[in-house]
């Protein structure tokens, strides 16, 4: 029986922690937390949420990622990729349910974790990655265009075309101040890391554009430039630990959207740490990391948060200000709670352009349209698999991209699988050359005798290898006495491919054709001995090679 596979880094990375490295990790952990601050309140905001709950997410989520997980750098939190999942939630099934669907989330990311489902996840198609990430990169850009314009609207549609019309109507009601504040953001953004890389620009966007915004409506009686404070009451106070009542009808209404913040949480945060991998040359564990993730969003709900996982952005900023172990993920979370409890008033005075600002460069880095473009030169069935997910996740939801893309890639995938095996038939003689399974003596060839057919499987023996038998036997004229089945160079056969053959052997007997397999390896025989093969062909009509299914068959034939 297997282990639990459960090795926190946090364990290995304290056994040789000296004072040098600490010194690294509250560097990084103190930049870090500076960084996620903007990021935390504006996730939160553009999620549906007040603000300080995304600060709370990355407080609570943040420390116990870094504390079980299994990474050693990895940054945990809320992300841009949830914004859409966690907003479609709460407007079907409100706070409550997003509470619930969330600590849903948490026991399937550490189910994932114990059934070390962690390195299966990562073979998840990159079209169906770049499709939803795209997706979701275009609908956060979206979804900012009102403030980020200040557009006067007192209502926005939830469906994505809507959307777009509305604002296309509501032009004219576009405040020049709180479009000013929301550009130059972005441009703030943009150049920030020219100058320097160790202070995110949108952490100076937000001082810039905040302070901008409060003289001007001091000095320049500019009223019209919507704050955080107009449209949310900001607290600095801990919320209490709550457990939400769980019922039946709820939780089986919830599988859905809860499974969908598992798996993108689990895809997020895998992709995170194996980024990190490369960069600091180490190997995180998988399993350890999804149990991790999974505590993580069972806690933060608990206390008022949202659903959280790895952060690319975060993470990457971590290693580069030297954070080389989860120590630094702890003291990031630390920098944020005392802004929490001593600064969070200071919130309100923060433009809602300026965030939405924050929010569409965070869009720009999500949307891979670099990636997009290269994966357009792809096969017809890697664009039309990263097509759908994409328009499925603008138009419909995430849900709906995730489950119809992941679908779509296990039909293409069975289909090229099943384009692996070949079937052929031999007509005349056969060429002994490079053929392992004859006793061959001196001969070049072996001939064919009449009323007998060879047919040869290459590959796997399963779905699809049925079909091309009907096909190929209906090219021969006359009803063969014999069918030899070269079976050398298959190196397994599923229950598809055993029902296949069972009723292609049932059909030739019926029809009085008489089948022998030839080449058969161990593990193969194994398999039809076990299902009964050899009492339906007869012992002797199952060979070691071709020579023997050869010399059967003419026995047959002459008798």
């Amino acid at each position: 029986m297997k282990t639990l596979d459960f090795k926190p880094k946090m364990v290995s990375a304290l056994k040789k922690y000296n004072k040098q490295t600490f010194m690294a990790d509250l560097m990084a952990g103190v930049i870090v937390g500076i960084v996620a601050l903007p990021l935390a309140i504006a996730f939160g905001i553009a999620s549906g949420v007040s603000p300080e709950k995304g600060i709370i997410t990355a407080i609570v989520a943040g420390f116990v990622i870094s504390a079980l997980g299994g990474s050693k750098v990895q940054i945990g939190g809320p992300t841009g990729a949830f914004i859409v999942i966690v907003a479609g939630i709460i407007n079907q099934y409100g706070m409550q349910g997003l509470t619930i669907a969330t600590l849903m989330a948490g026991v399937f990311l550490i189910g994932f974790g114990l059934l070390r489902l962690g390195t299966i996840i990562k073979y998840i198609p990159y079209p169906i990655i770049v499709g939803f990430t795209s997706g979701i990169a275009v609908t956060i850009f979206t979804t900012q265009v009102k403030d980020l314009l200040g557009m006067q609207m007192s209502t926005v549609p939830s469906d994505f075309i809507e959307k777009w019309i509305a604002y296309a109507q509501n032009l004219t009601s576009i405040d020049p101040w709180s479009a000013a504040v929301g550009l130059v953001s972005v441009a703030i953004i943009a150049v920030a890391p020219k100058l320097s890389k160790r202070v995110p620009g949108s952490l100076i966007a937000i001082i810039v554009m905040t302070v901008v915004a409060l003289l001007l409506k001091q000095y320049a009686g500019v009223t019209s430039i919507e704050t955080i404070g107009d449209r949310f009451s900001i607290s600095s106070t801990l919320p209490d630990a709550v457990v939400p009542e769980l019922t039946w009808e709820t939780v089986k209404g919830l599988v859905a959207p809860a499974l969908t913040i598992a798996v993108l949480g689990a895809i997020e945060s895998l992709l995170s740490a194996t980024v990190a991998d490369g960069v600091i040359g180490d190997h995180h564990n998988s399993n350890t990391e999804l149990i991790g993730q999974g505590v993580a969003n069972i806690v933060s709900p608990i206390f008022g948060g949202i659903p959280a996982t790895g952060a690319i952005a975060r993470t990457m900023t971590n290693i580069n200000n030297g954070g080389r172990t989860p120590i630094a993920g702890i003291i990031h979370a630390v920098v944020l709670l005392l802004i929490f409890l001593f600064l969070m008033p200071l919130a309100k005075y923060i433009p809602m352009a300026c965030l939405a600002g924050v929010l569409v460069v965070v869009s720009y880095g999500m949307s891979g349209w670099r990636s997009f473009l290269a994966l357009m030169r792809n096969p017809k069935s890697d664009i039309t698999v990263l097509l759908l997910t994409f328009f499925l996740t603008i138009i419909f939801d995430l849900t709906i991209a995730i489950e119809v893309g992941i679908i779509c890639a296990c039909l293409l995938f069975m289909k090229r699988m099943s384009e692996t095996t070949d079937v052929k038939a031999i007509y005349d003689e056969i060429d002994l050359n490079e053929d392992a399974d004859m006793e061959r003596g001196n001969l070049e060839h072996l001939t064919i005798p009449k009323g007998v057919e060879v047919y040869e499987i290459n590959g796997p023996y399963f779905f699809g290898a049925g079909n091309r038998f009907e096909d190929l036997m209906g090219r021969y004229g006359k009803r063969p006495k014999v069918r030899i089945i070269r079976m050398r160079k298959v190196p397994f056969i599923d229950s598809t491919g055993l029902h296949n053959l069972e009723n292609l052997c049932r059909m030739s007997q019926k029809e009085g054709i008489t089948i022998v397999l030839s080449g058969v390896n161990e593990k193969v025989e194994a398999v039809l001995n076990r299902n009964g093969f050899q009492k339906l062909l007869g012992e002797e009509n199952i060979c070691n090679h071709i020579d023997l299914a050869l010399a059967r068959s003419r026995e047959i034939v002459g008798a």
